[in-house]
């Protein structure tokens, strides 16, 4: 059928109306193609909701029978509890998720206030577990449940394992730290824990940064152990009084064996056969020592010793010094034969060889007095994770150094030998060495460190 000359004149001139009526439209949709995009506040991300969030596991027992939870979610979201089962017994309900086959545990909650407003704090302690097992767990109160996670106990016997060492993260975690936290897990998918020397964030009660530091590594924090110790940044004065961060000790269960008035802060735990001792460099240092020297005296030998504080013994970066940790902590260190020293806080990286750099740093700018000789077996050791940097004082007769470099650190742990590597946040090897121990005690130290030029900000 032919349309009429009239409907044919009406139908093209509706059409040309419609186009122009979209045209208009879609012009005042877009009325400015060169505006720019309004800045989401990450504040607004970070909110706490009724789903478990910042999910972290730390250890304030033994490691080879418990593992304690923490976990935030929005306030009034109770109980707070966890479902756990070991990993290949796992049958869940493709409908709800469930595992039926799990047992449930009940923790306790507190209600924290930072500056971003309020939430509710979880904390969840599991004990009698069974060593060399791979668990399953999930949090929630009972309607509201995070994703099952897993987590694997440690041996009661001194077996070979590997952690991840950072340094400094701090600035732009979100930004710039969170590919560091990932490529590190791809070098070391399965890390017993990640230990951190301090300044996690840059300003200590900032909520918005500490959410920041969580979402960087995500779930790896639910299934991959936190040790952590604090930094400067992690500190503030309150009344006339240094006092650690809010947000440390409802997010982070540490061990509470360490000197009173530095809880989670300062403290020990072994780990298949290697005490590790975390030492809070930011305050009570001559506390610490004699608690320190009395500890090491009365615990049973271990085969490695590691420890690891803020602020480097032996600085690395321009016009640094720390004279008054060198004269107390160094003298024990050499006592008791320990074995790595892991710090951070000079935004750069640097590192000794048995004993520290030496006397001949003795009168360089950034050394002080107090520098002993090399009488001990200790190797040295400040790193960077993050991207702030910090220009290098006069060298040590380091083996290797670096600035404006973002590194993690893969150590593996074996009876005879710890094998040390430091990565680029691209994953390029930076720095390696090994360090030998026999059955009598003596140590000896290989180089392993790439032939690459060093890298200088």
């Amino acid at each position: 059928m032919s349309l009429s000359p009239i409907f044919r004149s009406f139908s093209i001139d509706l059409l040309a109306v419609l186009v122009i009526a979209g045209a208009g439209s879609i012009a005042s949709a877009h009325p400015d193609h060169d505006a720019k995009p309004r800045a989401y506040d990450l504040a607004d991300h970070f909110r706490p909701t009724p789903i478990p969030d910042r999910v972290v596991l730390t250890w304030s027992d033994d490691p080879a029978t418990t593992i304690d939870i923490t976990y935030r979610t929005a306030p009034g979201v109770e109980p707070t509890l966890c479902q756990w089962v070991e990993a290949s017994r796992i049958l869940g309900d493709h409908a709800s998720g469930a595992v039926p086959e799990s047992e449930q545990t009940e923790g306790t909650s507190e209600p924290f206030t930072s500056d971003r407003g309020d939430c509710l704090m979880h904390s969840i302690a599991l004990r009698k577990l069974a060593p060399e097992t791979r668990y399953a767990y999930r949090v929630g109160d009972g309607v509201n449940w995070s994703e099952w996670h897993h987590y694997t106990t440690a041996s009661r016997d001194a077996k070979p394992f590997e952690f991840l060492y950072f340094g400094d993260a701090q600035n732009a975690v979100r930004a710039l730290w969170s590919r560091v936290r990932r490529e590190a897990h791809a070098d070391a998918p399965r890390a017993a824990f990640a230990l951190h020397a301090g300044d996690l964030i840059n300003a200590s009660n900032a909520d918005t940064e500490w959410g920041e530091w969580h979402g960087a590594a995500g779930w790896l924090n639910a299934t991959v152990p936190t040790v952590a110790t604090p930094g400067n940044h992690e500190y503030f004065i309150r009344k006339l009084q240094l006092t650690v961060s809010d947000h440390w000790r409802p997010q982070f269960s540490f061990p509470l064996n360490g000197p009173e008035g530095l809880e989670e802060t300062c403290y020990w735990f072994d780990y298949q056969g290697t005490r590790f001792i975390s030492l809070n460099s930011n305050e009570k240092q001559e506390e610490q020592a004699e608690w320190l020297d009395r500890t090491l005296s009365d615990l049973p030998p271990a085969r490695w010793t590691i420890v690891t504080f803020h602020h480097p013994i032996f600085a690395a970066a321009k016009n640094r010094d720390n004279s008054t940790l060198r004269e107390l902590w160094k003298p024990i260190f050499d006592k008791h034969q320990v074995d790595l020293a892991l710090t951070g806080h000079d935004h750069a990286y640097a590192r000794s060889g048995l004993g520290g750099p030496g006397d001949q740093m003795v009168g360089a700018e950034n050394a002080g007095e107090g520098v002993s000789t090399k009488e001990g077996k200790t190797v040295y050791v400040v790193s960077v994770s993050g991207p702030k940097s910090y220009p290098l004082g006069q060298a040590w007769d380091e083996p290797r150094s670096g600035s404006g470099i973002q590194l993690y650190q893969v150590i593996s742990v074996d009876t005879g030998s710890i094998r040390y590597r430091a990565f680029c946040a691209s994953g390029e090897l930076y720095d390696a060495f090994t360090i030998e121990k026999d059955v009598d005690g003596a140590v000896e130290l290989i180089e392993q460190a790439p032939e690459t030029p060093e890298i200088r900000k």
